[in-house]
Order: C-alpha cells, then sequence, then structure tokens
C-alpha cells in the first residue's frame, strides 16, 4: 500500500500513448523519447491496441505486438507497456483507458500522445469530446506534412488544439517496414535489433 500511495504522489504528468505497434520501429521510440522530454512526463503508458474501433482486423495477433512493443521501448525508464487495451474484451477505445487512468491517478495531469496522421481522424474517436476533457493532446508532426496541411496552423480543428512535440522528421511506417520483411529486405536503420530479431524468430510479416 505505501508503495501505490508514494506512486500516486509522485506521478503528476503521465502520458498515454497508443497504437497498434505492428510492429514498434525507430520513429515510435523517438516520438516516445521527445514527448517525455519536451512535457517533462514522469510515466508514458505505451498501449499496444486490442480490436481498434477504426480497424477491422489486426495483421498480427496482440501477443506479438505486445512482445515487440516490450523490446522497443525497454531501454526508457519511463516507459510502461501496459496490456489492458489487449485484454479487453470487445472493442478497444481511448476514452476508457483515459478514464481507468484518471480512477488510478486522480491528481496526474494527462497528455494524450499521437501523430497527425491520428489528430487528423479523432473527431471520429469514440466520445472524443470527452477525451478532449481528461487530456491535453500533444502532437507530433508526421513525415509527408507540408505547411499547407500543417495541422498546428489550421483552423477547421475549432475547438481542438493540439499541442507539438518538436522532433525531427522520420520517413519510417509500419506498412513500408511490413512490406520490406515480405521482400526480404534489411530492417536496419529502421527498428531495434531485438524487434527485427523478434520478427525473424516469428516469421513475421512474411508472404505465404
Amino acid at each position: 500500500m505505501s508503495s501505490f500511495l508514494g506512486e500516486l504522489s509522485v506521478l503528476k504528468r503521465i502520458g498515454v500513448y497508443g497504437g497498434s505497434f505492428d510492429p514498434p520501429h525507430l520513429a515510435h521510440e523517438a516520438l516516445a523519447q521527445a514527448a517525455i522530454a519536451q512535457w517533462n512526463l514522469d510515466r508514458l503508458f505505451v498501449f499496444p491496441t486490442g480490436q481498434a474501433q477504426h480497424r477491422a482486423s489486426q495483421a498480427t495477433d496482440a501477443h506479438h505486438r505486445l512482445a515487440m512493443a516490450r523490446l522497443a521501448f525497454d531501454e526508457i525508464s519511463q516507459v510502461v507497456v501496459d496490456e489492458r487495451e489487449i485484454r479487453r474484451l470487445g472493442a478497444t477505445y481511448t476514452i476508457d483507458t483515459l478514464l481507468e487512468l484518471r480512477t488510478q491517478y486522480p491528481a496526474a495531469d494527462l497528455f494524450l500522445v499521437m501523430g497527425e496522421d491520428q489528430l487528423r481522424a479523432f473527431t471520429g474517436w469514440h466520445r472524443w469530446q470527452e477525451i478532449l476533457q481528461l487530456a491535453t493532446l500533444i502532437v507530433a508532426a508526421r513525415a509527408y506534412s507540408t505547411p499547407e496541411n500543417d495541422v498546428f496552423s489550421s483552423k477547421k480543428e475549432g475547438i481542438i488544439r493540439p499541442m507539438p512535440i518538436l522532433m525531427p522528421r522520420m520517413q519510417i511506417s509500419a506498412t513500408a517496414i511490413r512490406s520490406r520483411v515480405a521482400a526480404q529486405l534489411s530492417l536496419d536503420t529502421l527498428v531495434k535489433p531485438a524487434v527485427a530479431r523478434y520478427i525473424a524468430t516469428h516469421h513475421l510479416y512474411e508472404k505465404t
């Protein structure tokens, strides 16, 4: 009980970073590090998704994505890879995760970490207005952004006022990585060596 109460008193700024992580790559890790450093996060919870609302299916079983996420983020001391969304029955909604964290850490400020592509789809998220009441959106621009479509200068977002995560733009995507594996190409500079070994060992993303 004492350690739990101590954690409640220490954790004042908590980040929430969800995604399929199929697979997790170096841009995911860089975004986590930038969010922690720039927003002084005491802890960043990484949530591999279960049955995501906006995806009809997952290409890779959840237990593989969870294992890869743990390998990808294991060197960042503030990160905890949390499996609650994978274990949750039915569709996975960010609002449910945020409400659980608010109950666990009632005095902490919550920061929802996302990429620019997620922000563009944000008003389609389940109970997105309530998410804005629970967490501050902190967003990293994706590599394909241009000044003309920059969400941080756009007026169309209305009441959504994201805060930026400043970081170099990285031309890495999980889709491209899966294609490279299927084509038997190297994953050097794209994923951590431990993740590459896991993919190879379990024959993930190979053509069938």
